[in-house]
Formats: C-alpha cells, sequence, structure tokens
C-alpha cells in the first residue's frame, strides 16, 4: 500500500480508507495507553537551519528536534524521513538496530503529515546529506487528514487561502512571505522609533469614522444601544494628539472598509499612519522614501526589487510630478487651459468618453483624467503632488493655487502606496469642507465624511502645522515579497463561504 500522504482529496473510497485507518491507529494507539495527544511538551534543542548551518560544529553531537514527517521511505530495516520545522527540513535516519524492535515497529506505522520529536546524533551521510542519526523517535501529535501532493496552481488557490495552515506545511516559499511580512513590520517600527516616534493606539469601534472616502462597517453596541462604526482610518485620532503635543505618532493597525475586493483590496487591511508636527508634505516624502528605502534594502539584500516584469530602484531620488504635469505629461492635455471652468471640465470629459457624476466639481473630473490616463503608466518610485481640493478633504490648500492641496500619493507599479498631507489645521476651512462632504452623503455617496465636531473642536485648541502620511503595509509587503494579490501576503483573507 502507498504512503498515506500520497493521496489527493479527490481520490475518493481510497481518501476514504486513508482516514479511517488513520482513525483505527490513533483507537489503537489510545487503547494500548499511548494516547499521542496526551503528550503535552517536547525540549527542543535545535532546529533545522541550526543544524546544517553549524555542521562543522554539531557533528557527532546529540541534539532534540521536533516537526512534521513530510516524507517517509522505509527500506526493511532502515529508513529515512524529512523532518519540517519553523526554519526548514532536515533528513533523519532510522534504524531497527539503533531504535528497537518495537519501538521500530511503532515508527514503521508513523504517517506522513504526524508531529514527531527525534533524539540523536548528527552526521552526513554517505551521499554528503546532513542528518540526524535517531536514537529514539516519538509521536508528539498525529495527523488525521492527509496531506496532498500538491497544493497550489489554479485549481486549488481559493483552497490555499481557506486552508492557509495547509498552505503553510507544505509550501515553504508561502512561509518565508510572512516571516518576511513579519520582519518588514519589525524594521518599520525600529525605523520610526529612530526618529523620535511615539507608537499609539487608537479606538477601533468609533461614533464617527473620518480620515478616508469609504463606507465602513456598522455593529450595534448593546450596553449602550448605540450603532458604532468600525474605522476605515487612523487619522483623526492620531491628529487629536498632536493637539495634545505628543508631536510625533504613529500607529500600525487594522482599518476596515465595507468595499469591493480585488488583487489589491480586502475589507480589513494593515496600515501605519504617523503624523509630525512642524513639518509639512516635503518632509513626509524624505520620511517615505528613507524609509521604504531602507526596508527594501535590508529585508530583500540590495535596494533593486524585482516585481513581477519591473526591476524597481529605490536606491535613485523618487521622481516628483504634480497631478497638473503628470495630466499633461501622459495624456496630453492642458487641464488649467482646457477646463477653466466646471463646464469646460465636463466637455472635456465628454470629450475622451469619461463618465462623470452630477455631484463631481472640476478637481474630481482631473482626477478621472488621471486614473485613466496616467497612474499605470508610474512604475518606478513617484512623488504624485498637489491634489485638487475636492478630493482631498482633510488637506491644506496649496497657498498659490487654493484649488489645489498640498498632498502626494506614493505610486509604484501603477499602484498606490502611500497618502500625504500637509494636514489642515485652519478649524473654519475644516468645518466648511466637512459641510461639503455632509452635503454629498445627503445626495447618496456614502464614502462621504460626516461632521465631527470633536474633531474640529481639537483643531480650535490649536494644532501645530503637522505632516501626516498613511503606507498600506499589506501593499508593501506585496511589492517586497513579489506577490500578485492582496490574499497572498494576508495569512487569513476575507473569503466568501462555500
Amino acid at each position: 500500500m502507498s504512503e498515506p500522504g500520497n493521496h489527493d482529496q479527490d481520490s475518493g473510497q481510497d481518501f476514504n480508507d486513508v482516514l479511517r485507518l488513520r482513525r483505527e491507529k490513533l483507537a489503537e494507539r489510545q487503547a494500548g495507553g499511548r494516547d499521542p495527544f496526551e503528550t503535552v511538551k517536547y525540549d527542543v534543542t535545535h532546529h533545522s537551519d541550526d543544524i546544517h548551518g553549524r555542521f562543522a560544529e554539531l557533528e557527532g553531537a546529540d541534539v532534540a528536534i521536533a516537526g512534521r514527517m513530510m516524507t517517509k521511505r522505509v527500506m526493511g530495516k532502515a529508513a529515512f524521513f524529512d523532518l519540517s520545522d519553523r526554519n526548514g527540513r532536515i533528513q533523519v535516519y532510522a534504524r531497527r538496530d539503533e531504535l528497537g524492535d518495537e519501538a521500530y515497529a511503532e515508527f514503521k506505522k508513523l504517517d506522513i503529515g504526524d508531529i514527531v520529536g527525534v533524539k540523536g546524533q548528527v552526521f552526513r551521510t554517505h551521499m554528503g546529506e546532513v542528518s540526524v542519526k535517531a536514537a529514539e523517535v516519538s509521536l508528539l501529535s498525529m495527523s488525521l487528514q492527509t496531506l496532498p501532493e500538491k497544493f497550489h496552481g489554479l485549481k486549488d488557490q481559493e483552497l490555499r487561502y481557506r486552508q492557509r495552515y495547509v498552505d503553510l506545511i507544505v509550501n515553504p516559499e508561502v512561509r518565508e512571505v510572512f516571516f518576511k511580512r513579519s520582519a518588514i513590520i519589525k524594521k518599520i517600527r525600529e525605523f520610526m522609533d529612530a526618529r523620535g516616534y511615539v507608537e499609539v493606539e487608537t479606538p477601533i469601534l468609533q461614533l464617527i469614522p473620518g480620515g478616508a472616502a469609504a463606507r465602513p462597517f456598522t455593529t450595534h453596541h448593546n450596553a449602550l444601544d448605540l450603532d458604532i462604526d468600525l474605522r476605515i482610518s487612523l487619522e483623526l485620532p492620531l491628529k487629536r494628539l498632536i493637539v495634545g503635543g505628543m508631536e510625533r505618532v504613529y500607529e500600525i493597525g487594522r482599518v476596515f472598509r465595507n468595499e469591493g475586493m480585488s488583487v489589491k483590496h480586502n475589507p480589513e487591511f494593515t496600515m501605519i499612519e504617523m503624523y509630525q508636527a512642524y513639518t509639512d508634505y516635503y518632509g513626509m516624502m524624505e520620511l517615505c522614501e528613507s524609509l521604504m528605502r531602507k526596508i527594501v534594502t535590508e529585508v530583500n539584500g540590495a535596494p533593486v526589487l524585482k516585481y513581477g516584469e519591473y526591476e524597481l530602484d529605490f536606491s535613485r531620488p523618487f521622481a516628483k510630478l504634480t497631478m497638473l504635469d503628470a495630466v499633461r505629461q501622459y495624456a496630453g492635455i492642458d487641464f488649467e487651459r482646457q477646463a477653466r471652468t466646471l463646464e469646460e471640465a465636463r466637455e472635456l470629459a465628454r470629450q475622451h468618453n469619461l463618465a462623470y457624476e452630477q455631484r463631481h466639481g472640476k478637481g474630481d473630473i482631473l482626477n478621472l483624467f488621471f486614473e485613466h490616463y496616467v497612474e499605470h503608466h508610474l512604475i518606478q518610485p513617484t512623488f504624485l503632488m498637489d491634489h485638487p481640493v475636492e478630493i482631498s478633504p482633510l488637506t491644506k490648500r496649496k497657498p498659490t493655487n487654493p484649488d489645489y492641496t498640498e498632498r502626494f500619493e506614493l505610486f509604484i507599479v501603477g499602484r498606490e502606496f502611500a497618502n500625504a498631507y500637509s494636514e489642515l489645521n485652519d478649524p473654519i476651512d475644516q468645518r466648511r469642507r466637512f459641510m461639503h462632504q455632509e452635503a454629498l452623503r445627503a445626495a447618496g455617496d456614502e464614502e462621504a465624511n460626516k461632521i465631527d465636531e470633536d474633531f474640529i473642536l481639537a483643531l480650535e485648541y490649536g494644532m501645530p502645522p503637522t505632516g501626516g502620511m498613511g503606507i498600506g503595509i499589506d501593499r508593501f509587503v506585496m511589492l517586497v515579497t513579489d506577490s500578485a494579490s492582496i490574499r497572498d501576503v494576508l495569512l487569513f483573507p476575507t473569503m466568501k463561504p462555500y
């Protein structure tokens, strides 16, 4: 009979027989007083990478390792199997003469996927492979399911996301993505802390979600008999802290938006937002560029990064381009000259078959031209600057042109990775913009901001000139790990039930 681990879950009766046999083995072990699920501890002294990397030092030494049995090759009185732990794999050599007849017989009953502990000696086989010669093999936990032979490919893509635990078991490269994700977040914290920022935590449940144009998830608090929303941004609580004198703050946290899903979007995602008093959006550009260059270089090993078909160079200064210049350069449209009034802007949109809404102002229509003609051209890191005031309700106007704001978005491979402002700190202007957003809500725009009276009150106490920025952690991890979909960098992406 072939190894149980070689059965695919589509193999009908054979698969069911394998599951039945595994449960029979469990019942037999339990009846004999050898219930593997009663094991509570195993003292591990080394991991696979320790042994491979320090072989010269450890050759002949006694070690204790533990992990999952991934392959097993029994050849009469001896066997080889591969043990997988968190850091990789190592081969184990098991002989009946070393283990004893009874223990070897029990070893032969082990299945692919079982979790075992091994005590033995480090050595190198005649074939030159670093291995552990087992003196003792202990069953620590049973696998009552079988591992598939191939757990990737298009037909299994959704299954990989739904059963991430199996994906992590059989695809080491997937595990590496999430180790890199952890390293990226750790290094971001180190960078921000070194610059004098204080990490804080702000509420996820909010009475008035703000800081972004998005539809929130709504829930109900029973004790207060109150409808509340999950946050759509970290922005407004953090700026209250700037008002309170903390000067440099950041938060890494989960954000929730009740919107569609794509390779770039998941309803819950991770952001970092940071705010610094006495600087502006140029200060945020320097911060963004320095942070990304450092993270890419340290995690990737070099400032040049491969993403899909592109080679991205983070060693060079990031390009800077205003939205007006970008539309002029890539769409051949001088928007300021050709759309001096709202009606001219609408006519220009009609000429280019761009569908606008009645509520859209000139700035909204300029943004439609940018999204249609420009953003997919911005491959190398590019700061897209000076957005229209209509699409920037929390941003300071440019003193030289108040129809535009001191705002940038960072684009790489045609996608937005960061959004930053010279923060609006004028409470009167802020109220005016909130009222405009409220009018949009009344007209049916569910993503428009509500008026946040407490935030306006905070601004009335005085907020210093401030630069602020948000960076999408998930998209940044996608970039650094060359992952095509946001689901590839989320351990448990949102999935529709079967």
